[in-house]
């Protein structure tokens, strides 16, 4: 049964998924991200570009601390700490009600981050960082028995549970070998759902990401997008996050400062696929494109 709502844990209320699609603004508190590393070198230019994002539209403020795009060097906990928790402090105290996630995949600053404040975690590695290939294996194998028992442990999932706050887990895996593409990528989904739930977190605290730009090339990031509602129909709300990707500049032919009507065109697709909420870095562009997504999704019971 899809969850109706998510929870913080701090009891602050959270936008619900259903109705309008949900729009994720990005904070990147790195110096090497691949489209605005560097831009928010202090707590207040976090706080001010956050304002902005809330001003426009934004219903849930993700704050990450370390550089996902490809060769990017691998940032300690204690250093991501120390990037993201002013940001997280500064941001709490400015903005009380706002909803904050912390993009991280270590369960330690996770931990570190929901006690500053954030509401949610973002988990690009969907609970399975470090998992070996056998313990993937053996964990699909015991999730086909329907058992619990025997899943491979997960930190971050035990510490989600413990920390009783909401996961997005994001499609990843170490690798592109994929043997057919959306039988791999359904079961790895449902690995982590199966260890998330096996660790103790609740189904209505579970969002899914597809992992566009992650472990695939640029024509399984087009076709995760064209049916996306295989994803949907995993029955968790599904967040879609494909601002400025590399396949929309492959597409197009554009450097990352020149992508935004691709981007567009990918979100209208993935709303009317069934996404809930939306991860984009130009939250005022963006935020058209998906109110006429939504708009068209309603057709003759569009309301102004």
């Amino acid at each position: 049964m899809q969850p109706t709502a998510w929870q913080s844990p701090h009891g602050r209320p959270l936008p619900g998924p259903g109705g309008r699609t949900l729009v994720m603004g990005v904070l990147n508190v790195t110096p090497d991200s691949f489209s605005d590393g560097g831009q928010l070198p202090s707590a207040q230019a976090v706080v001010d570009c956050a304002g902005a994002m809330l001003a426009a539209g934004a219903d849930v403020l993700d704050v990450g601390g370390e550089s996902t795009r490809p060769g990017a060097a691998p940032v300690s906990v204690a250093e991501e700490c120390d990037r993201v928790l002013p940001a997280l402090t500064a941001l709490r105290r400015a903005f009380t009600a706002a909803a904050i996630s912390v993009d991280t995949y270590k369960p330690a600053v996770a931990e570190a981050g929901v006690r500053a404040g954030a509401d949610i975690v973002n988990d690009i590695w969907g609970g399975l960082h470090g998992f070996t290939a056998d313990q993937r294996r053996r964990g699909i194998e015991a999730m086909e028995r329907g058992g619990t028992a025997s899943l491979p442990r997960s930190p971050m999932a035990e510490a989600v549970a413990a920390l009783n706050c909401p996961v997005i887990l994001m499609h990843n895996r170490p690798d592109r070998d994929y043997g057919d593409f959306w039988t791999d990528l359904l079961l790895d989904l449902r690995l982590s759902l199966a260890v998330a739930g096996a660790a103790g977190v609740p189904g209505h605290q579970l969002w899914l990401d597809p992992g566009f730009g992650f472990a695939k090339e640029p024509r399984h990031n087009l076709e995760v997008l064209r049916h996306l509602d295989r994803i949907v129909a995993l029955g968790h709300p599904v967040l879609l996050g494909t601002s400025r990707k590399s396949t929309i500049g492959r597409v197009l032919g554009t450097p990352v400062n020149d992508r935004l009507d691709g981007t567009g065109a990918t979100l209208v697709w993935g709303i009317q696929q069934g996404c809930q909420m939306v991860r984009v870095h130009d939250v005022a562009p963006m935020l058209r494109f998906v109110r006429m997504a939504d708009a068209i999704k309603a057709g003759l019971a569009w309301n102004p």
